[in-house]
């Protein structure tokens, strides 16, 4: 295959069948027990390095041209978190006391959810992630990004994956409309917040609920 820039040599990880099995197993024991979680220890602090480290991880995610379409905003600043409390828990009353359907309700009642958002100001770190439809040059030039919401997700999902692994929780927080969080973060217009992730440590005796995942038989087809 034809390439317009320098390649380089790729190293399959782990090098060995052996390897693999084992890395493996220990990624699958571990990411098996991920669960979003909506109570945080706000007397354990997460350093920044750690932060960066999982963001490192999310952005080395695939994307159409490489374009990387996203672009994350990370913030600690108490006031910034209360102001996206606020700004969240308003479109979260609209949501629930009228906005939702009944049957969208109904499917939320075993979570025990409400517009209620502490989460947002107990985690040490909201993570805010937006996708970008074009990139904007120093000119304010656009240029087009490729399978903008697709990458974005790969990047997302990554992400959340490294969180976990980093021995942290988080919740895919997702209020309708997001419009608050590109005003208040003030970004530019080529961006649109479609996830916030509060990150850090969950809180003492933290309880889930206890809820099942589909069978891989219901979500996977083999044709042999």
């Amino acid at each position: 295959m034809k390439h317009d820039q320098p390649t380089q040599r790729y190293e399959p990880f782990p090098a060995t069948a052996a390897d693999a099995t084992a890395v493996f197993d220990t990624f699958e024991s571990a990411l098996s027990t991920r669960r979003s979680v909506r109570e945080y220890d706000p007397t354990r602090p997460v350093d920044q390095h750690t932060i960066e480290r999982v963001l490192a991880l999310a952005n080395s995610a695939p994307s159409g041209a490489n374009k990387q379409p996203w672009h994350f905003v990370a913030v600690s600043d108490p006031a910034i978190k209360k102001s996206i409390r606020e700004a969240a828990e308003e479109e979260e009353r609209a949501f629930y006391g009228g906005r939702a359907s009944d049957a969208w309700l109904d499917d939320l009642k075993p979570f025990g959810t409400d517009a209620q958002k502490p989460f947002l100001e107990h985690a040490p770190w909201l993570i805010v992630a937006f996708k970008k439809s074009y990139d904007l040059d120093d000119q304010g030039e656009k240029s087009k990004n490729y399978y903008v919401t697709e990458s974005a997700g790969i990047a997302a999902g990554m992400l959340i994956s490294a969180i976990h692994m980093a021995g942290l929780a988080t919740l895919t927080h997702t209020p309708s409309p997001m419009g608050f969080l590109s005003e208040i973060l003030q970004r530019s217009p080529n961006e649109k917040a479609f996830l916030l992730l509060p990150v850090g440590y969950p809180a003492p005796e933290v309880h889930v609920p206890a809820i099942q995942k589909k069978g891989l038989d219901e979500v996977v087809t083999f044709l042999k």
